[in-house]
């Protein structure tokens, strides 16, 4: 179990570019070199923080990364002013008795189906692709709150998961198209296009 205990804890919060998503960040490591999206409660299983904020009503979903959380809000709640201070006090309370942030039994158990990190069995299209996500990609989008996972390549076709404030984001497809599939193909000539996932 990932524990944390750091006796003063400090939260700011940073917009993103999606109007419906809230970057919250702690000055302590939350999750370490990883990241984990949950979409909705149902999903929640391996974060006792994640369930916890699910308990707002105005939380649609949860992603945490490194050291941020980035949080959706539901469409009918209007403005993140009247939240955020809830959440920033919530959050501070939590982390200073310790709470679990995720736990890594569980997390092992649900199938993590996407990695950025190459692995041996992956050719050497995939194993490039995977080694631009993470050198270029992934620093980019977590200043927005946000992740890009690796989910497949067939054909010339790669195929990307949206998490955090990337997924919904009303201009994560400009970045999806001009930034990085522009980047692929100029950097992978084997990539023909880049796709997200449909959730």
């Amino acid at each position: 179990m990932i524990k944390t205990g750091n006796p003063v804890i400090s939260i700011y919060t940073e917009m993103t570019p999606n109007p419906e998503t809230m970057k919250f960040v702690a000055n302590k490591l939350l999750y370490p070199g990883k990241s984990i999206d949950f979409q909705d409660e149902s999903q929640a299983g391996p974060s006792p923080l994640a369930k916890e904020l699910f308990c707002f009503p105005f939380i649609k979903s949860v992603f945490i990364a490194s050291n941020f959380i980035t949080l959706t809000k539901t469409s009918d709640t209007d403005d993140w002013q009247d939240v955020i201070p809830t959440i920033k006090i919530f959050l501070k309370e939590y982390l200073e008795a310790g709470g679990v942030v995720v736990n890594e039994e569980e997390a092992a158990k649900v199938k993590q189906e996407s990695s950025n990190v190459a692995s041996a069995d992956d050719d050497d299209v995939v194993k490039r692709v995977k080694e631009l996500l993470e050198s270029y990609v992934k620093p980019a989008v977590e200043m927005d709150g946000g992740a890009i996972q690796f989910k497949n390549y067939d054909n010339g076709t790669v195929t990307l998961m949206l998490q955090g404030s990337c997924s919904g984001c009303p201009s994560s497809m400009i970045t999806l198209k001009s930034g990085i599939e522009g980047m692929m193909k100029r950097m992978i000539p084997e990539v023909r296009e880049v796709v997200a996932e449909a959730e």
